[in-house]
């Protein structure tokens, strides 16, 4: 098979990461923090140090203020709706998942919030000044994803997060496509909230993620058991117990500390440089063949992550898939959960074909890749 759905999830694992889960089970497989026997600490000391590579890897606020979940959609539900009050205004993008869209949805339809969104240009100046023109005197947080899952649009998180300090707003940011694929630092970019998936770029195993903060006061989704202060029937105030509640996946965990070694071991740099070239000699290789439509005029490293969407004229883009599948060939088509986003670009009725290659990909899979989409387009196999 040629995967290229690694925006859903990584694969292959590395063997690393497959070896981790694997011995968890033998060398980690007592409950952290929930006894004092020797395993239990052992285990308890693996999380510990996971915690504090992922918080070194994002340029954190420290290891007690990273908080397992499990998955980035979990991470932002827990962000956006522990840090929300009656009256507070939220500001998103047009590129917006539904893990952001739909909680703040479920808020606004209970008259608790309202949001806008604000449009994004392929003009970086143009889409500042539209965040900046949709903050409100209320606005209480301004959240928005680093990369596109749709569409690979990179955007000026650095710049958008001091427009939100500025106005006196939280700025959070969805990393689902940017974590482990493009350089994130949390001071930099002056970011107060960071919600991750441990299974695409940090090629974790899936069922893992983490929310990353600055010390934010967050009201728990999730109270019960946390190892600590047992007779207190409070939930504990003090990080990371305050927002893990119930046995951690220490599998997973595991798994996740060896897929940021691999990642940190080869570079985020060069695996961004990587994954582009790919997905750029993809692009000029569609951009080649008749009645393929593409959604951005050119693509460049500074603005664009290796995501790439498309669609064939006259034809769903699920049907499309389809036939590759078929073909041996693995890539997601509908609407990739972005509503907006398909709204934004006029793909509500069709959904795209989604391309997302990793640094396993090759020339030979390109090739195989691009001659597939011609025949689909010339309906030799529809």
């Amino acid at each position: 098979m040629i995967y290229l759905d690694n925006a859903a999830t990584s694969y292959p694992k590395p063997q690393t990461v497959i070896n981790a889960v694997k011995n968890s089970f033998i060398n980690y497989g007592a409950n952290p923090g929930r006894s004092g026997h020797k395993l239990s600490v052992k285990t308890a000391c693996e999380v510990y140090e996971t915690r504090e590579i992922i918080n070194e890897f994002f340029d954190g606020y420290g290891g007690e203020f990273v908080s397992f979940t499990g998955n980035c959609t979990e991470a932002l539900n827990i962000a956006i709706k522990g840090v929300l009050k009656e009256g507070d205004h939220v500001v998103i993008s047009s590129f917006e998942h539904n893990s952001v869209v739909r909680p703040l949805q479920f808020l606004k339809e209970r008259g608790i919030i309202t949001y806008s969104v604000f449009d994004v240009s392929d003009n970086k100046d143009i889409t500042l000044k539209n965040f900046k023109n949709a903050i409100k005197d209320n606005t209480r947080l301004c959240v928005v994803t680093a990369v596109s899952n749709v569409f690979g649009r990179i955007l000026p998180i650095a710049e958008l997060g001091e427009i939100a300090h500025k106005s006196g707003a939280l700025f959070f940011v969805d990393g689902a496509q940017g974590a482990g694929i493009i350089p994130i630092s949390m001071k930099k970019m002056h970011i107060d909230c960071l919600c991750i998936p441990g299974h695409k770029g940090l090629l974790g195993p899936m069922g893992t993620g983490a929310l990353l903060h600055n010390g934010l006061d967050f009201t728990p989704l999730v109270q019960g058991g946390t190892g600590s202060r047992s007779f207190d029937l409070s939930q504990p105030s003090e990080y990371p117990d305050r927002l893990e509640s119930g046995t951690l996946n220490v599998p997973g965990i595991c798994g996740l500390k060896q897929g940021i070694k691999v990642v940190k071991s080869m570079g985020v740099e060069r695996i961004f440089k990587e994954e582009n070239y790919i997905c750029n000699t993809i692009f000029n290789g569609l951009k080649n063949i008749s009645g393929v439509k593409l959604y951005e005029g050119k693509r460049n490293s500074e603005s664009f992550a290796p995501v790439l969407s498309f669609n064939i004229e006259g034809k769903h883009s699920e049907t499309v898939c389809s036939v590759l599948d078929k073909n041996s060939v693995a890539v997601r088509g509908g609407f990739h959960c972005s509503p907006l986003a398909h709204d934004f670009f006029g793909t509500k009725q069709t959904g795209t074909v989604r391309i997302s290659p990793s640094f396993n990909t090759n020339k030979k899979d390109i090739n195989i890749l691009l001659n597939l989409i011609r025949k689909i387009a010339i309906n030799e196999f529809i």
